[in-house]
């Protein structure tokens, strides 16, 4: 099991990485409320979290 634990905080890692350097800040922003919204199971939080994530997908 330590190693399945390791391979998901490395992918974790990844894509945090990739956000933030696609994204920038408020992309980290956003994907920590989503992230914290679900572990709360907290939906305003989440769902706010989501609106910026698809806001900054949406190209301009």
């Amino acid at each position: 099991m330590p190693l399945l634990e390791i391979v998901v905080s490395i992918l974790g890692i990844g894509f945090e990485q990739i956000v933030q350097w696609h994204y920038g800040a408020m992309g980290i922003v956003a994907l920590l409320l989503l992230s914290i919204g679900l572990r709360a199971r907290n939906s305003t939080c989440a769902s706010v979290g989501a609106v910026i994530l698809l806001l900054l997908m949406i190209p301009s």
